[in-house]
């Protein structure tokens, strides 16, 4: 039978981030990547392997806590004050040659030089 964390696994849908940052990390071939709080750095590794078919050397990941927000209901009301909820990424890095499109890029197109065609007459010698 499968483990529930690997059925998760299996589900999990992950894409990179696009942001001026994590593009200039791309040239690290570092990309980064929003997940869950629960998931592992060995569960990252299998999800991006698997999504992408490229090899993981490396992965960190780090937790940004939730700033506070203030919030009242009403004009008379006693205002409070609450947090956003804590976001968790992990950044990984690629095995040298491996890469993954995040940024839409034109496809570049080859030139087809055109040959000059011969001309129908043939000279008689």
């Amino acid at each position: 039978m499968a483990d529930k964390k690997t059925a998760k696994v299996a589900l999990h849908m992950i894409e990179p981030r696009a942001t001026e940052k994590t593009y200039l990390e791309q040239a690290k071939r570092t990309y980064v990547f929003p997940i869950k709080l629960s998931t592992s750095k060995q569960e990252v590794i299998k999800m991006v392997e698997k999504e992408f078919n490229v090899t993981v050397t490396d992965v960190r990941s780090l937790i940004r806590n939730g700033k506070k927000t203030k919030f009242s209901k009403g004009k008379h009301a006693y205002p409070g004050i609450t947090h956003r909820q804590d976001k968790k990424f992990a950044y990984v890095t690629l095995k040298e040659g491996d890469s993954i499109k995040v940024f839409e890029e034109p496809e570049k197109e080859e030139k087809k030089t055109v040959k000059p065609a011969k001309s129908a007459k043939k000279e008689d010698k």
